[in-house]
């Protein structure tokens, strides 16, 4: 393996991480040597999920946490500490989109409860590592967003606003924390074939409009997003921050 993507030695914890991209990025994490955490709300899944990558020969650890919850997320980051003596990678994926339909209509609760899980986990993620890392003078922090942050949408409307405060989160925390050789970063997927995101590609005839404008003709899968968070969480990625990275098979360059 080349040195620049070699992570051994090195710990990760990655947030919503027992399935779909977060899952995704947890294994090409640990393939690339790293010892990881895997984590969400479901304590099955997390069990599923650790055992799944050990079996594969990799190190991973579980741990169960609701990120919207700050009590929750700060448990995990200690617990983690714990397990692997030190946090040099943190990946937050966990997000959630309760809402369907217009902007107009969300409720107050709803929009207040998109952005503290979407957007106020994220910092809290940051301040959690934040001083481990500065003493260490290095670490890559790590947020999954989404295309939908660079576009209107007349159906996702509140989770678009809660991905495009993540492209700020990452550009603030960069120009904070580089001093420290601490790089925040942020990963744009377009539509990838997940759970989360059922809704926008099960319809056929959505998904193949959407297929037609994309250059390389196809949606995403998970395993995609893993290369440039591998890149991101690596030497390779270490002149690399305050940036966001669009992974979308072309869709948002094409005519």
């Amino acid at each position: 393996m080349s040195p620049l993507f070699d992570l051994t030695g090195r710990t990760a914890v990655v947030t919503g991480s027992t399935k779909g991209i977060g899952k995704a990025i947890a294994r090409a994490l640990a393939q690339h040597g790293a010892s990881v955490v895997v984590s969400s709300r479901d304590a099955g899944r997390v069990e599923a999920a650790q055992r799944e990558l050990t079996d594969e020969g990799l190190t991973a650890h579980g741990l169960t946490c609701n990120v919207g919850r700050k009590e929750e997320l700060e448990r995990l980051i200690e617990e983690s500490r714990r397990t692997l003596g030190h946090i040099d990678i943190v990946v937050g994926n966990a997000a959630i989109n309760p809402h369907f339909g217009s902007f107009t209509d969300i409720p107050d609760h709803t929009f207040a409860k998109i952005m503290a899980t979407n957007v106020q986990s994220n910092l809290w993620l940051a301040q959690l590592v934040a001083d481990e890392m500065r003493e260490r003078k290095d670490g890559a922090i790590i947020y999954v967003s989404s295309i939908g942050g660079q576009i209107g949408s007349d159906m996702i409307g509140a989770y678009c606003i809660s991905k495009a405060a993540d492209f700020q989160l990452v550009r603030n925390l960069a120009v904070e924390l580089g001093l420290h050789n601490i790089r925040v970063n942020a990963i744009t997927p377009g539509l990838v074939r997940t759970d989360f995101a059922r809704a926008l590609w099960e319809d056929e005839a959505s998904a193949a409009a959407r297929i037609a404008r994309t250059p390389l003709r196809r949606l995403g899968e998970p395993e995609d997003i893993a290369g440039i968070a591998v890149y991101l969480a690596s030497d390779a990625g270490r002149w690399t921050t305050g940036q966001s990275f669009v992974i979308d098979g072309g869709t948002s360059i094409a005519p």
